[in-house]
């Protein structure tokens, strides 16, 4: 058997944890205690599970949860019999998570019943979903799902050998995840990755950042993101940290949960730690524990990193770039860089990345002058699940992905991102794109033409603001629109902010022009 470190499969490395860590606890969440041979166990029980329902190699199964033990357990399970995972996003409308099913055609569905008052399997009555064979209720009664208990149970129609001929049958090269990205067109994407560029990726980055066995990671990253997956528990469970999942970002709660449990690692983004600065009782809890931050997605005040030190105690504070299509990871600080260097950069190149800035001609850029960021190297997608068009588009024929970023390299290749991926913005951590919420406000009645941007928000860094152009002798109430908003599209998605327009301000060539917009936001009128 692979050690930890030489794992190239995702069943290998769960299996080689399971030996290397053995009773040490892998997850404490929701009461419960589970140790590395117990998880490796379970995930077992439910891969036999998954062959007893006819599930294939190649085959997609998605999990649309909150961050409980169980979601992990399913994940590896999945894996271990080569299917690849589709994470849903828990903020999805029924709509978007069906839209996800479809265009993946996974065949399987592992959901929550009930999470913060809906209920997920009911939300996709209505929906299409001519693949999905069957759904599995993770925790609480679905809708016409099969319970946790009876699906863990059908483990004893098939052998152990049977799954280790699965097992085995499993390569680096499968896909062992696809994870949508809505990319610049609005129309989510699915981003193929594998097993093997996957685990070097996450043994990389948790070596820079310096996870060590027996270190309590508190995951407020959510799982369907690269970020609570690949930097959250697969990296925890590499190192042998023990995970502890929470479900719900809430500032009160992580204070409580770092004290109570010795919390040593914790990353996020900025909102996060500005939360927990920012917090009046924060002087009432012993956060001596913290060693580890990681954050990015967002500029940092450089404040802040002295602030995360001084007061949080943080000992390596790591900021870092990256994107679905490259295993999440391309860039990342180094412990003891400076606190300059930290806020104000995204890190140089992880090993075996190639990093470079193109002018608008795909000529190669000096140090300080800004261009479109490229990156090359193990960590591309393998392109977009079934849609090569898109694929090609994206990774050039020199095998440079081009991110749409436009950023600065220094001498010593520390990059700086000055613009984002064409009109993107980020909210709360959150990816948002509008062209997305455009094509979504378009259905509402009444609404000739929609343009949405990103406005400053001091807690969340970015929010979506909608300038709407309305038919001729249309009546649009902002408040109705909105309300109908927060029905159609996740809340991150939801415009703050509505302006009615009498002409949409255009270009020559009949284009928004968004600058114009941003100038009106800005100005208040």
């Amino acid at each position: 058997m692979p050690s930890v470190e030489n794992a190239h499969t995702i069943p290998q490395l769960m299996a080689a944890a399971a030996q290397t860590y053995g009773d040490s606890p892998a997850i404490e969440e929701a009461g419960r205690r589970i140790s590395y041979r117990e998880l490796d166990q379970l995930r077992r029980q439910a891969a036999r599970a998954l062959l007893a329902l006819g599930v294939q190699a190649g085959e997609r199964v998605a999990i649309w949860a909150p961050n409980i033990w169980e979601w992990i357990v399913a994940a590896t399970a999945l894996q271990s019999v080569g299917a690849a995972l589709v994470p849903l996003n828990t903020r999805m409308k029924g709509t978007e998570a069906g839209f996800v099913l479809r265009e993946s055609g996974a065949s399987l569905l592992f959901s929550i019943g009930e999470f913060l008052g809906v209920d997920y399997p009911r939300q996709l009555e209505g929906e299409a979903l001519p693949a999905l064979r069957q759904i599995v209720s993770l925790r609480g009664a679905g809708n016409g799902a099969l319970a946790w208990r009876d699906f863990l149970a059908l483990a004893a129609e098939v052998s152990p050998a049977e799954l280790v001929v699965r097992e085995e049958s499993v390569n680096p090269q499968s896909l062992s995840d696809l994870l949508f990205t809505s990319g610049t067109t609005g129309r989510p994407k699915g981003v193929m990755t594998q097993h093997g560029q996957n685990l070097r990726v996450v043994r990389d980055w948790s070596a820079v950042v310096g996870l060590r066995e027996g270190d309590r990671y508190l995951i407020v990253n959510p799982f369907f993101h690269s970020f609570g997956y690949k930097a959250g528990w697969l990296a925890a469970l590499m190192r042998g940290c023990t995970i502890l999942p929470q479900q719900v970002f809430d500032v009160q709660a992580v204070l409580e949960c770092v004290a109570r449990e010795r919390i040593s690692v914790l990353p996020g983004p900025p909102t996060l730690y500005q939360s927990l600065l920012a917090h009046p009782q924060r002087a009432q809890y012993d956060l001596s524990s913290l060693r580890v931050a990681v954050t990015g997605a967002a500029a940092i005040p450089v404040q802040m990193i002295h602030r995360m030190r001084d007061e949080l105690g943080f000992q390596t504070i790591i900021t870092a770039y990256g994107l679905t299509e490259v295993c999440g990871f391309a860039t990342i600080c180094r412990p003891g860089d400076a606190p300059e260097l930290v806020a104000t950069t995204s890190g140089r190149a992880m090993p075996g990345i190639e990093l470079c800035c193109v002018d608008a001609e795909g000529n190669l850029l000096s140090p300080g002058e800004p261009g479109e960021v490229l990156v090359r190297g193990y960590n591309l997608m393998q392109g977009y699940f079934n849609d090569p068009q898109a694929s090609l588009e994206t990774i050039d024929n020199d095998g440079w992905l081009h991110t749409g970023d436009i950023g600065v390299l220094d001498a010593q290749g520390y990059l700086r991102i000055t613009d984002r991926l064409k009109d993107m913005f980020i909210t709360g951590g959150f990816n948002v794109y509008p062209a997305e919420i455009e094509q979504c406000l378009l259905k509402y009645p009444g609404l000739v033409q929609v343009a949405v941007i990103g406005i400053p928000d001091e807690r969340l860094g970015e929010v979506a603001m909608a300038f709407v152009l309305p038919t001729p002798g249309s009546v649009i109430e902002e408040p109705a629109l909105l309300a109908w908003c927060r029905e159609q599209m996740a809340n991150y998605k939801v415009p703050r902010r509505v302006q009615l327009l009498q002409a949409m301000p255009l270009n020559a060539a009949g284009k928004v022009t968004k600058n114009a917009l941003r100038e009106l936001a800005a100005a208040g009128t």
